[in-house]
């Protein structure tokens, strides 16, 4: 029996009653349908092929290969299943139509369980063809050697069980909780505030002597050419991680070892010019940075409870591919970092001068001197940052602050609302009941925006693309203070930024002004009171405003 059609469905409602939890998956389908069409280019047809896209089973929102393959298997002998990396959706082709058929009226509309243990719907339309870009092969950057098993089970047994996290006032080693993940130094405290150490206060202890068995293999072997006296020991739980940085240069010297413990984990590697590389780092291997890689490419771990890697059980370490063919979750445990530096003690005379901080002279901070000026200064340190930095700080941006959340939820059912500067989009679905969209200067965050299914647009704050008087309600949050220019500055206060946001609607306008312009960020509606005091000097007009708070 062949699989009803998208559009014999549709047209079949006139003739058979729907209960209604059938009319809603039917909505769900077809919403999923546009959804794929109008923002990756996927268009389903309506009639059966052998090949499927799976909406709301990718592994962008948590469902791996292990959670869907058997599903597929059940309804015939799957070809391939193609699952590209932090996409809500995924590919599968059949030997058959009659298979892909089968596939469609069993599981449309139907529940997995994702790797989370929370339950997915998924929703099916057939496809002609599957296109997917995919990227080149990559190379592990210049200088970077990952080392497989460097050490037995027993040694990360004994290494494990060497660290002592309870606090403990008589430990002359410093011990941290950060935001992201616990440390623990030895040798020399290193200075989160300044990405230093005082190479002049080394702590009591140096490292623990147990290390250094493992050291002085790691001499011998040539993995590290100076032996190391300062070791920071992080433990990450699954769902956290740690910003892309470059060690300071003149904090140590020219190869950083790490040793990971206790789980895998992909780390991503970024070169300036923006090539991304990521590399699995197994449990039980040794991290070796060197050169190009040490000195010029940033390393991060996105905060997340999953890593994307390879389905095969024989692949280990190295670069993640790009065979969306061979791509699964892999469920993120504990995992501690035995990372080893030696302190530098002579300037850096390394041959990358620009990020070299030894080498690179600090120019005191001034105000841009003309608008272009200004538009130079935002284009290379908040635009560009923003799209360099778009994945992760979409990851730590996740929970919106109560007073908006307060102020959206209150909005009446059905109001038109913008978010102008929307990041992310955390705020464009807390009240399903408005009808949001979002704009911001980042295509980056935009796109992430519309792989949640909100509707968002690419625009500059200063020219919002909406009609004056389309919204009912209108939110700016924690834009302003990215302005280059004190004129900008001042104008996030009078118009014409107050203006033209207030010329989208009619209720209230609420902004968050960043610190920059205050002491402190401030939330407050743009209404009657406020605009008295667009005439004030700025002294009065922050005091103004700070009182009615």
């Amino acid at each position: 029996m062949a699989a009803p059609s998208i559009a014999m469905e549709v047209n079949c409602q006139s003739n058979f009653k729907l209960s209604k939890g059938e009319k809603k998956s039917l909505r769900k389908q077809n919403k999923a349908r546009h959804t794929l069409l109008r923002h990756e280019g996927i268009e389903a047809v309506s009639y059966s092929t052998q090949s499927l896209v799976v909406a709301n089973g990718g592994l962008g929102n948590g469902v791996s290969r292990k959670q869907l393959l058997p599903a597929f298997e059940k309804c015939g002998l799957v070809e391939a299943l193609l699952m590209p990396p932090n996409k809500p959706y995924s590919f599968v082709r059949y030997k058959t139509t009659e298979e892909s058929q089968n596939a469609y009226v069993s599981l449309n509309g139907k529940e997995i369980v994702d790797d989370l243990g929370q339950k997915v719907i998924l929703y099916l339309n057939f496809v002609e063809k599957v296109q997917w870009k995919e990227l080149g092969l990559q190379a592990l950057p210049p200088g970077l050697t990952v080392v497989e098993e460097i050490i037995s089970s027993e040694e990360e047994k004994m290494l494990l069980e060497l660290i002592n996290w309870t606090e403990d006032i008589n430990n002359q080693n410093c011990q941290k909780s950060l935001k992201h993940r616990r440390v623990k130094h030895f040798g020399y405290e290193f200075h989160y505030e300044n990405n230093n150490v005082d190479k002049d206060k080394p702590l009591l202890e140096g490292l623990p002597d147990i290390c250094d068995s493992f050291l002085e293999k790691w001499l011998a072997e040539g993995y590290i050419k100076h032996k190391p006296d300062q070791l920071t020991i992080n433990q990450y739980e699954p769902g956290q991680g740690i910003p892309a940085h470059i060690d300071t240069h003149s904090a140590f010297e020219g190869e950083i070892v790490s040793l990971s413990l206790g789980s895998e984990v992909v780390m991503d590697f970024k070169h300036p010019d923006g090539v991304t590389v990521q590399v699995m780092l197994p449990r039980r291997s040794l991290l070796v940075m060197t050169g190009e890689s040490r000195y010029l490419w940033t390393h991060g771990i996105t905060p997340r409870k999953f890593d994307t890697v390879q389905a095969s059980e024989h692949y280990k370490s190295g670069i993640i591919t790009s065979d969306i063919g061979e791509l699964t979750l892999k469920k993120r445990e504990i995992r501690t970092s035995f990372t080893f530096r030696k302190v530098r003690h002579t300037p850096c005379t390394c041959s990358y001068s620009l990020v070299c901080d030894s080498q690179r002279k600090e120019t005191p901070p001034s105000f841009p001197e003309s608008d272009r000026e200004a538009s130079q200064l935002e284009q290379e340190h908040v635009h560009r940052v923003y799209e360099e930095i778009a994945g992760h700080f979409s990851s730590t941006r996740h929970t919106p602050w109560p007073h908006i959340v307060e102020f959206l939820k209150a909005l009446p059912d059905g109001s038109i609302v913008a978010d102008v500067g929307c990041g992310n989009g955390k705020y464009l679905g807390v009240n399903h009941e408005l009808y949001m969209i979002g704009c911001d200067r980042s295509k980056s965050l935009v796109d992430i925006c519309r792989e949640r299914r909100f509707q968002a647009v690419v625009c500059d704050a200063l020219a919002v693309p909406v009609r004056s008087g389309a919204c009912d309600a209108c939110i700016s949050i924690a834009v302003v203070h990215h302005f280059a220019t004190p004129v900008l500055f001042y104008s996030s206060f009078c118009p014409p930024i107050p203006a033209a946001l207030a010329s989208l609607c009619s209720t209230p306008c609420f902004l968050i002004l960043g610190t920059l312009l205050l002491s402190d960020d401030v939330l407050f509606p743009h209404s009657a009171s406020y605009q008295r005091t667009s005439g004030k000097g700025w002294q009065e007009c922050r005091a103004h405003l700070l009182s009615a708070i």
